[in-house]
């Protein structure tokens, strides 16, 4: 029996009728609709087309079962929790993997998970710039302490010089952290970071020197833990480098799994009444530890009589010790693939240290696991990106200028297409880096400590800078591999892997914390959905796992809406060049988000051991991150055109990134009932359907051509690096080089000239110079300056060479006799 309503769609035809509705439920769908929205929406149809009581009676009682939290918690949630559980379908998570996902904050990685990011929030996260002051410092101290630090004299001599220490204590660079009530220097992060990347241009074991003290070590543990008499006591001292601190941590059989340390502190009474610790450690790969007057140790700590009062195993905790303590054992060394920082070993054996060593007093006892991962879920956004960033603009420089100089077939090999491919990468990867370096460091300046995000740049960067300074390797070709006081790539291609296996080997934070653990601690839902599941807590189940399924459904008719209209239906913040790119990257959060749920809820717990898959997914979910940062720079520095085509090559580039790994995902997404779908019809549209298939060579050509021109833009790019001007040094050399090439080209155009017109007899212009002047071809200024440009090229491009007796030598004091050495000599210098 049907209810006496007018049927409002008995004129319409029926395809229209079909078509009006699934176009009210897409776009419930695309605007992730409440429930209740949904429900009026349904009554609405089935009031429309007549529906018959039973069918109203059905719809009823799920539409009440699914908006009413008592009957659905009864009816859905609650069973489907019951049969999770029993399951065991849901990942369960261990007390140290809680502290990990609970350390930091979620920032806007957290938008981009969703789905549905809101990009006005991620266009007004703040862009910082450096403050008067801290651009003083860059311009004064790290200037003069880059001066006095040459790079190849601290391999040979496998220390800094006495110059560079007298300026890190006077000019309190170990402080650069410390509040300035303790004598520090308190700086930004961004400070942090652009004073690193000024020092990695120049020197990567001064880089690390000084960026260890100001990052996960007694000074960041202390101003946020420490009790006020150590904090007192210690942070002047610290600020001074009249203590020189390192902390140590990993083991050898503890280290990305730090939660495996076996040292070990046991708690005593003394026969004076007061209480100890009794600490044994076998450590390795603790930089500084070697000269260091303090300690900073993570250990497990027991308390079997209970004098505590916490129990007996209060787990990992932290503390400082004196290394002149009896029983502490130092001085050996490691050596990195021969780059000379302080990498070392070290050894405790029963260290008596007082219990109010433990950093935080008393209270700090089995806390440290929750310190170290708060303070590396904002470390990891700072030292090693900034590292890698100064060494990409370095190889931006050098890659560059040496392709404008060097001539291979007459002409500069920075005209070749296969010279201009990898010259666009080093470009791209630059613009990229320092994009998110600031925008890192905004995040961090504010107070948030945004562990997945810091994450993504410890990778990535990392990552990028191995891939520059191969580039760079490859362009330079033999300069680049005669290793000597000229090359100025090959230190920091032998630095390379090291920052790739530091604050979490890149493997393991690529596959375990970008997305196994950041996908728990960025979605919106699946956190609190284990914790009710573990806790037997339904209501704050029923809340997550309802949203989660309205999320999903939502994010599934986003990503189809967007994929069929190339992100055109999406909004864009910005108008303009860059909108089409935030567009797709509306796309690409929808479809990411999409893909995640349904990895999620079809592979449940098993996803965890899925290291491929999530390492895709941590892939998609880097680009997501990166590309944002990317377009947020172009929007802070004022939409210069001359950077459209560095916009353009990094978005490219981000999107086919993104694109091979959504491509990676399908091929092998074994999801049980629907992983033949994706396998399918899902894998061909995407390939007919790509994001990106990466940067076009139009878009290459573009920024290799603006990388070999000398002027602001190029100085603009690479700013922040130490760039000396001297022609004693082989930068100052390379560049007037460069200079000289690019203003003489003009000359050596009209000397071809003239000889394809037949004015000139056949030979390269530079021999061509006097010929050519009495021709009438050239004045006498031109003739001049490809003279200058040609004998500046030929010094530019010298390798050093050796005798056998100092080749011989392992370490030759710098300014012997007998020392290879750049000397001055005219326009030049020559190798002793």
């Amino acid at each position: 029996m049907n209810l006496p309503l007018y049927n409002f769609f008995a004129d319409i035809p029926l395809w229209a009728t079909i078509g009006g509705i699934l176009l009210v439920l897409l776009g419930l769908g695309y605007t992730g609709a409440s429930l209740w929205i949904w429900a009026i929406a349904g009554a609405a149809a089935l009031y429309g087309f007549q529906a018959p009581v039973w069918l109203w009676a059905v719809y009823g009682g799920l539409a009440l079962v699914m908006n009413i939290p008592v009957l659905r918690r009864l009816l859905f949630s609650g069973p489907i929790m019951n049969l999770l559980n029993a399951l065991n379908f849901l990942p369960t998570i261990s007390e140290t993997e809680q502290t990990a996902i609970e350390a930091g904050n979620v920032w806007v990685e957290g938008e981009l998970f969703s789905g549905k990011p809101d990009f006005k929030r991620i266009m007004n996260e703040p862009y910082p710039d450096l403050t008067p002051d801290e651009q003083a410092f860059l311009d004064g101290p790290v200037e003069e302490l880059c001066a006095v630090t040459k790079d190849w004299d601290v391999f040979q001599e496998k220390k800094l010089p006495d110059a560079a220490w007298d300026i890190i204590k006077k000019e309190r660079f170990f402080g650069m952290i410390i509040p300035r009530k303790y004598g520090g220097l308190e700086f930004s992060p961004l400070a942090n970071s652009a004073i690193v990347q000024k020092l990695s241009s120049r020197c990567g074991p001064l880089a690390t020197t000084v960026m260890v003290p100001n990052s996960l070590g007694p000074a960041e543990l202390l101003i946020h833990y420490g009790t006020k008499e150590q904090q007192d006591y210690f942070l002047p001292r610290l600020a001074t480098a009249e203590e020189i601190p390192a902390f140590a941590l990993t083991e050898p059989n503890a280290g990305s799994d730090a939660g495996a340390i076996s040292s070990s502190g046991v708690v005593f009474k003394g026969d004076d009444g007061h209480l100890f610790l009794r600490l044994n450690w076998k450590k390795r790969y603790i930089t500084l530890a070697a000269i260091s007057t303090v300690l900073g140790m993570a250990f497990k700590m027991f308390d079997p009589d209970n004098l505590l009062g916490k129990g007996k195993n209060l787990g990992i905790t932290c503390a400082l010790i004196p290394t002149d303590t009896e029983g502490v054992i130092l001085g050996r060394r490691h050596d990195p693939l021969g780059v000379p920082f302080y990498n070392c070993p070290t050894e405790g054996e029963d260290v008596i240290v007082p219990i109010d060593a433990i950093i935080g007093g008393v209270d700090g006892a089995g806390q440290g696991w929750r310190m170290l991962m708060e303070s590396l879920a904002a470390g990891r956004g700072i030292s090693l990106p900034a590292s890698a960033s100064g060494g990409s603009k370095l190889v931006f420089r050098v890659a560059s200028a040496h392709a404008k100089v060097r001539k291979q077939f007459g002409l500069p090999i920075g005209l070749f297409e296969g010279i201009e491919e990898p010259l666009a990468r080093i470009g791209g990867f630059n613009y990229i880096m320092e994009a998110a370096r600031r925008y890192t460091c905004g995040a961090l300046a504010s107070g948030t400590k945004p562990a997945v995000v810091s994450a993504i740049a410890k990778y990535n960067f990392t990552e990028m800078q191995r891939k520059a300074i191969n580039d760079g390797m490859d362009i330079l070709g033999g300069n680049a591999i005669s290793w000597g006081p000229r090359n100025m790539l090959a230190s920091a291609y032998m630095n390379t892997p090291i920052g790739i296996t530091v604050e979490g080997a890149n493997i393991l934070t690529r596959t375990l914390m970008i997305f196994g653990q950041g996908a728990i601690r960025s979605h919106p839902y699946i956190y609190n959905e284990i914790q009710g599941l573990m806790n037997n807590d339904v209501k704050t189940f029923d809340v997550a796992f309802t949203h989660h399924v309205g999320h999903t459904i939502s994010n599934k008719i986003r990503a189809m809406l967007l994929t069929l209209t190339r992100g055109r239906l999406a909004s864009s913040p910005v108008g303009g060049y860059s909108a089409k790119y935030w567009r797709k990257l509306a796309w690409a959060s929808a479809s990411f988000a999409f893909l995640a749920d349904v990895a999620l809820i079809g592979l449940g717990g098993l996803l965890k051991r899925k290291e491929k898959i999530t390492g895709r997914f941590a892939d998609i979910f880097s680009w997501l991150y990166l590309a944002a940062a990317t377009l947020r720079r172009f929007e802070a520095d004022g939409r210069p055109k001359e950077d459209r085509a560095y916009l353009d090559w990094s978005m490219q580039y981000a999107f086919g990134e993104m694109q091979r790994a959504f491509d990676s995902l399908y091929k092998n997404f074994d999801v049980p009932l629907i992983g033949w779908a994706f396998k399918g019809p899902v894998a061909l549209w995407s390939r007919i359907n790509p994001l990106s298939h990466g940067p076009i060579d139009k878009t290459g050509h573009a920024v290799a051509k603006s990388m070999q021109t000398p002027g602001e833009q190029r100085r603009r790019l690479t700013e922040g690096i130490h760039t000396p001007e001297s022609l004693q040094e082989p930068f100052g050399i390379l560049e007037r080089a460069f200079r000289l090439a690019y203003h003489g080209d003009h000359v050596a155009r009209k000397i071809s000239k003239a000889v394809r017109a037949g004015t000139l007899e056949k030979g390269r212009p530079a021999a061509l110079v006097g010929k050519a002047l009495e021709a009438g071809v050239i004045n006498q200024e031109e003739a001049a300056l490809i003279q200058d440009a040609e004998a500046a090229r030929n010094e530019a491009i010298k390798v050093d060479s050796f005798t056998l007796e100092e080749y011989m030598r392992t370490a030759v004091p710098a300014g012997s006799s007998t020392s290879s050495s750049i000397e001055a000599g005219g326009d030049g210098m020559t190798v002793a």
